[in-house]
């Protein structure tokens, strides 16, 4: 009997928190154990928590390759900085290693990085920043987390930031030194002045 793909309702969540405060993970061990554990999305927290979270099923994928195609065509238009895919590790300033669902970078920024800090996990922000919510995020506490993900991004040096409930239609906007702003059902997204010009048809991945 044939087999057919798992619907998103039905894909088993996996999320788990280890402490490895004690343990001296480091950058390199950290690349590796990402390497090693591919079926699966870990990312460190500032406080040294290991979070592993299973990858996007099907629904969740399609639309953040909707949100990262969208950004790098405004991106190479635009000129003015760069983007990066899903699961992209930032190494934060105050050492949690985080990988959204879309970022953009200042080229400047990008430019001024060298070949090597480029290519290995080197302490970097990104200036705006992605992310999605899948189905299981609608928990109260995996919400209250990519709540408080989204505030880090923003303190550690990220100028705005856009988190996205496709299942209630709201998006979250984060900005420095402002409140988050709960933007209900809107149609479209806007990111002036940090990303000046690029408009999201956010509605797309309702």
């Amino acid at each position: 009997m044939a087999s057919v793909p798992l619907t998103e309702e039905q894909v088993t969540d996996v999320f788990l928190v280890l402490n490895l405060e004690h343990v001296g993970l480091t950058d390199e061990q950290f690349v590796e154990l990402c390497s090693d554990n591919d079926e699966f999305h870990l990312e460190l927290t500032a406080q040294k928590e290991l979070v592993i979270m299973t990858l996007p099923p099907l629904g969740t994928g399609r639309r953040n390759t909707t949100i990262s195609t969208d950004l790098e065509i405004w991106a190479r238009e635009n000129g003015s900085g760069i983007t990066f895919g899903p699961l992209t590790m930032f190494a934060l300033p105050n050492g949690a290693r985080r990988a959204p669902d879309a970022s953009w970078v200042r080229r400047e920024r990008w430019d001024a990085l060298s070949k090597e800090e480029q290519e290995k996990l080197t302490t970097f922000f990104p200036d705006f920043v992605v992310e999605l919510m899948s189905r299981s995020d609608r928990r109260p506490v995996r919400f209250r987390m990519l709540q408080a993900k989204m505030a880090e991004y923003i303190a550690t040096g990220a100028q705005l930031g856009w988190l996205i409930d496709p299942y209630k239609k709201r998006v979250y906007v984060y900005r420095p030194n402002e409140p988050v702003e709960c933007l209900e059902n809107p149609e479209t997204v806007g990111g002036d002045p940090v990303l000046p010009g690029f408009t999201f048809h956010v509605s797309q991945i309702w």
